[in-house]
Parts: C-alpha cells; sequence; structure tokens
C-alpha cells in the first residue's frame, strides 16, 4: 500500500507490525528475536529506532522485557548488507524488519524465503521485485511504499520555482544504490519537463564527497539536490 505519514510514524507502524508476526509464529520461544537491518549507522537512526521501539511497546512488547531486537548496520557500505542479512537468518529471527531501505530489503529477501520481512521503502516495491502486487504481495515480505522516487522529481520542480534563472542542477547520487538507475530516469524526465538540466555527479563514500561539490561548482549549477541514501 502507499502512504503519506511522517518518517517516525512509518517506523511506529512498522513496530506493531513486527510484534504482530512474532507473535502470529507461536512456535517462536519465550523470548522472541527481531532483526532489525539498516545500512545507515546507529547514531544517524537513533531517533528513528526509537520510534520502531515504541511501536512495539504499543503492542505489548519492550525491548530486553518480552522481545530482543538484533541490530545489524552496515554504516553506508550497501555491499556489506548481504553478510549482515545472512547473520539475522542464522540467528534464526522471528521476523526481520528493513525500515526505510530498499537495499537492505532487497538483502533480506535475498538471505530468506521463509522468515518474515517487514519493510518500508522510497521505491516501488513491485518495480523492484519485493512483492508480486501491491494488492496480493505473497512470498514473505510485506510493508509500505513512500513513493520516495515521485518525491525526488517534486522536489526538482519545487527547486525550479526558487531559482527560476537557474538552469542547471545537479544530484548528489550514490551510484551503489539499486534505485540509483531509477532515480536517474524519474529526474531526467522531470528536468526534461521543466526544461532544465541535471548533472548527476556520483558520491558512495567520504572522499567523494568534496570532488563532488568541487564538481558542482564548477558547472555553476544553481542548486544541489541530495537524494534520501543512508550514505547521504
Amino acid at each position: 500500500m502507499t502512504v503519506t505519514i511522517g518518517r517516525r510514524e512509518l517506523l511506529v507502524a512498522l513496530g506493531g507490525a513486527a510484534a504482530w508476526l512474532i507473535a502470529a509464529r507461536a512456535q517462536q520461544p519465550a523470548m522472541p528475536v527481531i532483526g532489525f537491518l539498516h545500512p545507515a549507522t546507529s547514531e544517524s537512526f537513533a531517533p528513528l529506532v526509537a520510534a520502531f521501539r515504541e511501536g512495539l511497546h504499543q503492542t505489548g512488547y519492550v525491548e530486553g522485557q518480552n522481545v530482543t531486537i538484533e541490530y545489524r548496520w552496515a554504516e553506508g557500505q550497501y555491499d556489506r548488507l548481504p553478510a549482515l542479512a545472512a547473520e539475522l537468518v542464522r540467528r534464526q529471527v522471528a521476523a526481520i524488519a528493513t525500515p526505510g531501505s530498499t537495499p537492505a530489503t532487497l538483502a533480506a529477501k535475498a538471505a530468506t524465503s521463509t522468515i518474515p520481512i517487514i519493510f518500508a521503502v522510497g521505491s516501488d516495491p513491485v518495480e523492484f521485485g519485493l512483492v508480486a502486487s501491491l494488492s496480493r504481495p505473497g512470498g514473505n515480505l510485506t510493508g509500505m511504499s513512500m513513493l520516495a522516487a515521485e518525491m525526488a522529481a517534486k522536489r526538482l520542480g519545487l527547486l525550479g520555482e526558487l531559482l527560476p534563472n537557474a538552469t542547471v542542477f545537479a544530484v548528489l547520487l550514490n551510484p551503489a544504490s539499486p534505485t540509483a538507475e531509477s532515480e536517474m530516469k524519474s529526474l531526467s524526465a522531470a528536468a526534461d519537463l521543466l526544461g532544465r538540466k541535471v548533472l548527476f555527479i556520483n558520491a558512495s563514500s567520504e572522499r567523494d564527497i568534496g570532488a563532488a561539490f568541487s564538481a558542482a561548482s564548477q558547472r555553476k549549477v544553481g542548486a544541489v539536490l541530495v537524494l534520501p541514501d543512508a550514505f547521504h
């Protein structure tokens, strides 16, 4: 389904969904374990982890009392996600939550076809093969889509309104993200409609950031659009 709620409310909803799933799997031990997989760092995601815990609490699960949460953070390195997902599968968690991350959801899906996976993504879950359809997802995945790809095009339009004389906008892109190609197509199409040009500048590590903004400065772009990405 698609929703327009805020990120905190979304994490609360996912926490409730995770609690419902572990309650439904009655064969799990007295202290069930939820896997939490994300490509960001624990520090940057701390406020939303608190919201996730709140969602669990609302359905009667308190971390450390009657549920354990195994956190796995890729720290901005997408290539670490498959191994982290495999660790959670070996841990035999009752469910895996992949909030706000298409790459984490794809890694979890590749790691298991039996453990329930609860996702919240900004991409189209059908396009990326997470579910068979929105009405009948099938498989072991369920969740929500925030349609962030469509929002990126809207943000580009907003930049055009704010800076009517700017002809070129830079887009900070993480080429390591599996959503990069889809985002490029969407933003290129939006730029054509606006009569503007977009300059995609890649950054997938700290050392890339300085070079990316230097390239944007040399091209005298009107503004830089930063796409939703765990590293960015």
